[in-house]
């Protein structure tokens, strides 16, 4: 049903660096949907204290720990959206925690274990294939980052900042961004919209076909993301990647039909303290948390709309672009990820009672 969230919890498994500093595991998953947490600081021996249960249970739709597969995150939280989007509604899919937890694996992955980009792209494709000879489908594809509140094009980063502008009919959109025109059964051709198209190879191909070219241009895109080292990881993402998927279909005898996806991997979540940054990479982190703050907030209203009357998405970038697929006839889900490690357990609490209130949306 459109308008009602799913949040997944996945535990990344334990790195070689947080096994160095003699971390140990705090969080596991209990069942299918329970995630269990326990506080490293609390003393076992504590007698005045014993009566307190150190460990605090979380609930999600799904959990996964560090077992669970590419293919089991896939069909578990994103395969059924591919259908929606098709059929006109919008979906959106997030990968939130803080850096270093997995975000960019599981909606990038790699050659051998694709993620949920690929992988919802690939069946988006083949059913658009499968589909009968009455309908004609468009697929177009954007790839941006929101990077200190400013949007770059991906795919396409000479074009400097672009502009969010707001249509006629109240529908955001960036403006001059550059699209690709990934399927048409009713021509594939090389498009170049506003004078600032990437074209695909020729000849024209099924989808299915077409996929790795996409995907490449996918993979080149991620790597015109910004990228700074911090103490929480090397290659920190410092922005939130946002690719968005149109499918436009047209049915004999009757009016155009879109929907819209968005897969986004979100900036990481972790405290300034964490990162241990300053200067440039400080004000990097304090944009990066206005932007889930703002999030955050849509989230939090839009799960008690009853006494709500106003969702403010002008807060930042990120919630004004989202505004159409936060609510109304979306699909969100949330795909919130931890490390299970002694050492990051601020960062585990803060990233479970964030997707927790996040399985509140209706």
């Amino acid at each position: 049903t459109p308008g009602v969230s799913q949040v997944a919890l996945r535990i990344r498994p334990m790195s070689a660096a947080e096994l160095a500093e003699g971390a140990r595991p705090i969080a596991h998953r209990l069942d299918d949907q329970v995630v269990v947490l326990r506080d490293p600081m609390e003393d076992p021996d504590d007698v005045l204290r014993a009566s307190r249960s150190r460990e605090k249970s979380y609930v999600f739709d799904v959990a996964f720990d560090s077992s669970a597969t590419q293919e089991t995150v896939y069909r578990a939280t994103t395969r059924g959206l591919v259908a929606g989007v098709i059929s006109g509604h919008n979906a959106t899919i997030f990968a939130y925690g803080p850096t270093g937890c997995g975000k960019t694996y599981t909606m990038l992955g790699t050659d051998g274990e694709p993620g949920v980009c690929a992988r919802s792209l690939g069946e988006l494709f083949q059913a658009i294939e499968d589909a009968n000879g009455d309908t004609e489908y468009k697929v177009s594809m954007s790839y941006l980052e929101i990077y200190n509140e400013m949007i770059r094009d991906l795919l396409n980063p000479s074009l400097g900042c672009l502009q969010l502008r707001e249509d006629a009919g109240g529908t955001v959109r960036v403006a001059g961004i550059t699209e690709i025109s990934a399927i048409s059964t009713e021509e594939v051709s090389r498009r170049k919209p506003m004078g600032h198209g990437v074209g695909l190879a020729k000849p024209p191909l099924p989808g299915a076909a077409r996929l790795p070219q996409v995907l490449q241009l996918l993979a080149q895109g991620n790597r015109q993301r910004t990228q700074e080292p911090t103490a929480a990881n090397r290659t920190s993402s410092r922005s939130h990647a946002v690719l968005q998927v149109t499918v436009r279909q047209r049915r004999r005898g009757t009016g155009l039909c879109r929907g819209h996806l968005f897969m986004i991997d979100l900036a990481g979540s972790e405290r300034a303290a964490q990162t241990q940054n300053r200067g440039q990479r400080m004000k990097e982190g304090a944009h990066i948390n206005r932007s889930l703050l703002a999030l955050g907030n849509c989230i939090k209203a839009l799960s008690h709309r009853a006494s709500t009357k106003y969702i403010n998405y002008r807060d930042s970038k990120l919630t004004r672009l989202l505004k159409d697929s936060l609510g109304g006839n979306s699909r969100t889900v949330m795909i919130a990820h931890i490390s299970p490690a002694s050492i990051a357990f601020e960062e585990s609490r803060s990233t479970l009672a964030y997707a927790h209130c996040a399985k509140s949306i209706r």
